[in-house]
């Protein structure tokens, strides 16, 4: 399963974790991916959506 938003497509942001005395260790960011029922096509699936697209309603969930 791929961690990747299915609404809008946000996946891993990469970078530099810095410590205090600033060595540099790369590491990953993970979205906020949550497993939601979706009207898609006026039928529910399960869906990986951010809480972004949840939270300012870009996607219409199926009850």
């Amino acid at each position: 399963m791929a961690r990747r938003c299915a609404i809008c497509g946000r996946g891993p942001g990469r970078g530099y974790q810095v410590s205090h005395s600033n060595v540099h260790t790369k590491r990953i960011w993970y979205p906020n991916l949550q497993q939601a029922r979706v009207l898609v096509g006026g039928r529910p699936r399960r869906l990986l959506v951010c809480t972004r697209c949840l939270r300012s309603n870009r996607v219409q969930r199926a009850l």
